[in-house]
């Protein structure tokens, strides 16, 4: 065989080989067109009835529902405390006891001048009795039993002064002073809170006014205690709203019987108002465009239409439906971004689809152009 029919005959073989290859190529582009022109896999479920409510949300600090420091009503030495850190007192319960043997003294001699002038009423009484003594010493010595009682009673509230009771039950902060130091008049002794019940107040602005009621219930959260929700009701709604910030106070009461509330807080408040059952879908079945909101809605001959909602409050996961949309339609829920304005759609099992359908309520779909 010659030269030149050897380089004819590769040359031949290349060629056929080319072709062959263009071929193929050509025969995978056709294919990848088709595979291109199949449609994509939506999802379609009809509108749930679901339970939606307007929620006003803010944040309150813990307020104890009563507290007071208890001072030192008169300058003088500690002789007696009757409470340790963050212990429980009784209402009337004696908290301190401060020094008074100046006044337990005079209170001898008041209570001695007492029992005098009382003694001496007596002989006066006796004798006016018996014509021997005039009107005007009997109201004398009747002025004298009144002036020594008064005396005991100024003395005896100098000592209650200095015996320090709690005005209420509560629980008593950490000690700051000892047995032996000199509290001054007005120097803090003890602080008792009363956190049976915490009062959460929190600011609202005053466009939200229409929405609160006394009595309507709330729910607070702490960053201490995430998982757990408080629950309680609104008590008070302050009349006076703030010229500064437009905004009312507004006062909740919370049970917190295991104390694990305390007062100063910082709690998240979340109002419901208008509870209602609405339409719903989820919110990946809505298009935003501009302020419009659509979705897609299939029709009878499985095209999908866009159709204009009026949406409202968000919960989780779905969206209020307000207007727009009919309890039986079967909006598409998933692959939205696939689905164009008159797609025609073919539902899975329908026409040789595969796939597998939805969950409870929805259908797998698939969707591709719409022809003339």
């Amino acid at each position: 065989m010659s030269v030149g029919r050897v380089i004819r005959r590769s040359f031949g073989l290349a060629a056929v080989a080319a072709l062959a290859a263009l071929a193929a190529a050509c025969g995978s582009g056709e294919a990848q067109k088709q595979r291109d022109r199949s449609p994509p896999m939506v999802k379609a479920e009809a509108p749930q009835r679901t339970r939606f409510a307007d929620r006003i949300d803010a944040v309150g600090t813990a307020v104890a529902n009563e507290q007071v420091t208890i001072q030192a009503p008169v300058t003088e030495r500690i002789v007696r405390l009757n409470f340790d850190d963050g212990s429980f007192v009784q209402r009337g319960q004696i908290i301190a006891v401060l020094q008074q043997g100046q006044q337990s003294a005079q209170m001898r001699e008041a209570q001695a001048r007492v029992r005098e002038a009382e003694q001496q009423l007596r002989r006066v009484e006796a004798l006016k009795n018996r014509g021997f003594a005039t009107r005007a010493d009997y109201d004398t010595r009747v002025a004298a039993v009144a002036t020594a009682r008064a005396q005991a009673q100024s003395t005896g509230a100098d000592i209650s002064d200095r015996v320090i009771r709690a005005p209420f039950s509560g629980w008593v902060s950490l000690r700051n002073i000892s047995v032996g130091a000199m509290a001054s008049q007005g120097t803090a002794i003890a602080t008792i809170s009363d956190i049976s019940t915490i009062k959460l107040d929190f600011t609202v602005p005053e466009t939200m006014l229409p929405a609160l009621r006394e009595g309507q219930a709330i729910e607070a959260r702490s960053e201490a205690y995430p998982d757990q929700p408080f629950r309680g009701v609104i008590a008070t709604i302050d009349p006076v709203i703030d010229p500064n910030t437009r905004a009312v106070t507004v006062r909740a009461l919370l049970p917190n019987p295991d104390r694990r509330l305390r007062p100063g807080m910082l709690l998240n408040v979340a109002i419901e108002s208008a509870p209602r059952e609405s339409l719903s879908v989820p919110e990946l079945a809505i298009v935003g465009e501009g302020d419009n909101r659509y979705v897609f809605v299939l029709d009878a001959q499985n095209r999908a239409h866009r159709a204009q909602v009026r949406t409202g409050v968000r919960a989780n996961g779905r969206i209020e439906i307000l207007a727009g949309l009919r309890p039986d339609a079967r909006v598409v829920t998933e692959g939205v971004v696939k689905v164009a304005d008159g797609m025609e759609v073919r539902l899975v099992g329908q026409g040789g689809g595969g796939g597998r359908g939805g969950g409870q309520g929805q259908r797998t779909a698939q969707a591709r152009p719409g022809g003339g």
